[in-house]
């Protein structure tokens, strides 16, 4: 099977193109950016997708049988207008509309997320949406145009990826780690706080079974893709920080936290945006959420990787990448 997936140097992307490779598939990649060093990739074609005419084009000419689409803008810092996430809305439409002209693809998967609710809100329907950013938002219509374009025409599902974590994880999520090797991470409270994570060799794992899955097990449905198994926060940080060798994490008392959370906030408010604690994560730290994952498990089965398996690789993907920085 050749399948083409967009966003290919991404977090996500790289461990799919890893999986599909290891499954036998041909894999091309498409990407606005290069693509990472030691790629695995059979063809990598750089291409933004808000450029429909160039994205058309790379579409006919590589003519894979399958497209997985990841390509999106991920960031939650836009705040005044939705338009600023033109690749999870216009970008959408392109892609559709290039797989409705290309004749060989016959199977397309088109990634949504988890924030098309809020974190915590628990949905009762596959369009009961509860967004609580722009993001989110833009995620909404990624969802919406893909039911009203029908996926091209093609087979097709939606998925919705938690909290992805594991080797290539980004800026944002690398700053997590970096915050529990040097001991300035802490616990909020004693709750072990459980959420629905999703190791990236899992999720993965997910997409590769979706594509390879009868038509009539996935056609119009949308899944969420995480670990069977919610994780406690309190027991991954813990565990991330003995694999990094970083000092034993603290808890703070949630009363203190709520207090520097308030304090975070102003501190945001007049201009030190980087400051990395305010209600906002404090909320999300603390928001449990567990999703309804029994229709993915009986689709994609069980998982190749473990908790400790997860934790392992990462920890030794960051430290190598620290000390490859150094150098």
């Amino acid at each position: 099977m050749k399948v083409l997936i967009t966003g290919s140097s991404g977090l996500i992307g790289r461990w799919v193109a890893d999986r599909l490779k290891m499954e036998g598939c041909q894999v091309i990649g498409l990407d606005k950016a290069p693509p990472p060093a030691m790629s695995c990739l059979d063809e990598s074609i750089q291409v933004d997708i808000l450029n429909q005419a160039a994205l058309l084009a790379a579409l006919k000419n590589s003519a894979p049988d399958a497209l997985i689409h990841l390509a999106a803008r991920i960031d939650l810092n836009e705040t005044r207008k939705l338009n600023g996430y033109a690749a999870n809305i216009e970008g959408v439409r392109n892609v559709i509309e290039s797989v409705r002209q290309t004749p060989t693809i016959r199977r397309f998967i088109s990634t949504s997320s988890q924030l098309v609710c809020r974190v915590g809100y628990v949905p009762q329907s596959e369009t009961d949406y509860c967004p609580n950013t722009l993001y989110g938002q833009s995620k909404v219509l990624t969802e919406q145009i893909t039911r009203e374009m029908d996926g091209g025409g093609k087979e097709w599902c939606l998925v919705r990826p938690t909290t992805v974590w594991g080797p290539y994880m980004g800026v944002h999520y690398q700053g997590l780690l970096k915050l529990i090797q040097n001991g300035r991470y802490f616990h909020c409270g004693h709750s072990p706080l459980y959420k629905s994570y999703s190791f990236a060799g899992n999720i993965a794992y997910q997409y590769w079974k979706l594509l390879a899955a009868p038509a009539t097990a996935i056609h119009g449905k949308t899944f969420y893709l995480a670990d069977y198994e919610p994780l406690s926060l309190r027991a991954y940080t813990n565990a991330l920080a003995k694999e990094l060798g970083a000092p034993l994490i603290p808890t703070v008392p949630l009363p203190f936290a709520r207090f520097l959370a308030v304090v975070g906030d102003v501190f945001n408010a007049v201009g030190w945006r980087s400051f990395p604690f305010n209600n906002f994560r404090l909320n999300n730290i603390l928001t449990e959420y567990q999703f309804d994952l029994s229709p993915t498990r009986a689709v994609c089965g069980e998982l190749p990787y473990g908790f400790e398996d997860g934790i392992g690789a990462t920890a030794k993907w960051y430290l190598e990448s620290i000390k490859n920085q150094s150098k």
